[in-house]
């Protein structure tokens, strides 16, 4: 895998020209690790885990610190001293426990935890359909260029075909005009073949980008037929299992806590309070009278701390009923969260039903193409056999090689559908 990946990132440093042989599952790991989207889910989960880790601190104490130095106030005098305020400081530590908080702290980190259980169902929905398109995209791609071949191989029976008239006309058995019809025919093959070889080529650039390469890398699939892999116990599912399913019920979830959040507002509140502060160079002067009567100049510098602890409680008296209405409306929009889940649930049992039709039509068809071609090669090779020996007409050849490429593209696209029809029943399982 290692291996796998940095030949990806090189490829997409510049080595376009490089070409690189891939097979299904090594198409859906280049794309699981450059996609875009997958990388934006997974952002989105780590930022789903650090908000969880926010709302958590919410149960620890919060510390704050301050200090404070004074160097404007003027002196004060009071009761016949001057009090000197000038360059006095002042700092302090103070804690702040929440005791009770309506339940909004429990609600906040339950709604934090359902948050990062919705991201990692986000990302998990995205990587399926991730690797849905990255499967799709390689199968397809192997699928044209089974056209592709399938073309050259018309081509090649028409140049028998041509040869053989040839000959046939310089025997003196044939007419012109049917060696034109051959060549007319060649010619609009050989449009078709055009076509087909423009259409893989869009196909390689899709799965390049798919993956995460330059799209002028030259891609082999490792596979030459689409292959057909039924998933087993199509009728053994639970629509519970997909991510879309974990999805809404979070939502469901998180708008009940967001009820629980909104009433919070609206109930006590207790923290308790602690706190420490020590100031100094508080400067006093006066005049003080000595034990001879007479009065002295007198100063003082005061330094101390003192602690301090509180409980604070809070209580919402009167707000003419906005909480009440706030809270019927959280319940409300939760309400509504479950009417959504029933449909989509009903919804999704619909989209599994036709995944499962799907499958199940799309394998009958792929064994009547098989059927169809097995009939084709027959009977081209028993016209051919008898157009050469004089027995059949250039027309009934025709007709049996026109034949044989049309039952040929019919088996190529059954095989293309079902495949992806599988890869579909996977993701609306739950499986991808």
């Amino acid at each position: 895998m290692n291996k796998l990946l940095s030949l990806a990132i090189a490829l997409a440093a510049g080595l376009s020209a490089q070409a690189i042989t891939l097979d299904s599952k090594q198409c859906v790991a280049m794309a699981l690790e450059s996609s875009a989207d997958l990388k934006v889910a997974e952002n989105s989960l780590e930022q789903a885990k650090l908000q969880r880790g926010v709302a958590r601190t919410a149960y620890l104490p919060n510390f704050a610190g301050s200090a404070m130095l004074n160097s404007l106030l003027p002196d004060m005098e009071t009761m016949g001293m001057t009090l000197n305020m000038k360059a006095m400081w002042l700092a302090g530590i103070n804690v702040t426990q929440p005791i009770f908080a309506g339940g909004k702290i429990i609600a906040s980190n339950k709604l934090a935890g359902i948050g990062v259980k919705a991201a990692e169902q986000q990302r998990r929905m995205t990587r399926a359909e991730v690797s849905a398109d990255a499967q799709n995209s390689y199968w397809t791609y192997v699928a044209v260029l089974a056209k592709v071949r399938m073309m050259h191989s018309y081509v090649t029976q028409i140049d028998s075909a041509y040869n053989l008239t040839k000959a046939s006309l310089e025997a003196g058995m044939v007419t012109r005009n049917d060696l034109q019809r051959i060549e007319a025919r060649r010619a609009q093959v050989l449009y078709q073949l055009g076509q087909v070889e423009n259409g893989a080529n869009l196909s390689r650039m899709n799965l390049c980008h798919t993956i995460g390469v330059d799209t002028e890398t030259e891609i082999t699939p490792a596979d030459e037929e689409v292959e057909i892999e039924l998933p087993s116990n199509l009728g053994d599912y639970s629509i519970l299992d997909r991510p879309e399913a974990a999805l809404l019920q979070l939502d469901i979830d998180a708008k009940r806590q967001q009820v629980n959040v909104t009433r919070a507002d609206y109930l006590p509140t207790v923290a308790l309070m602690a706190g420490w502060t020590a100031y100094g160079n508080i400067r006093m002067s006066s005049m003080q009278m000595g034990p001879d009567g007479n009065y002295y100049p007198y100063n003082s510098t005061t330094n101390d701390n003192i602690w301090n602890i509180m409980v604070s409680l809070r209580v919402p008296l009167w707000h003419w009923g906005e909480g009440i209405k706030k809270v019927k409306h959280a319940k409300i929009e939760a309400e509504s969260a479950e009417i959504i889940r029933e449909d989509r649930l009903k919804l999704m049992s619909l989209e599994v039903r036709q995944a499962i039709d799907n499958v199940n039509s799309g394998s009958q068809l792929l064994d009547a193409a098989r059927l169809a071609m097995t009939q084709a090669d027959t009977n081209l090779a028993n016209i051919t056999q008898a157009y050469e020996l004089g027995l059949s007409s250039l027309t009934d050849l025709l007709d049996a090689q026109s034949q044989w490429h049309s039952t040929s593209s019919d088996l190529i696209e059954a095989s293309t559908q079902l495949r992806i029809y599988c890869v579909d029943y996977l993701r609306v399982t739950g499986r991808l």
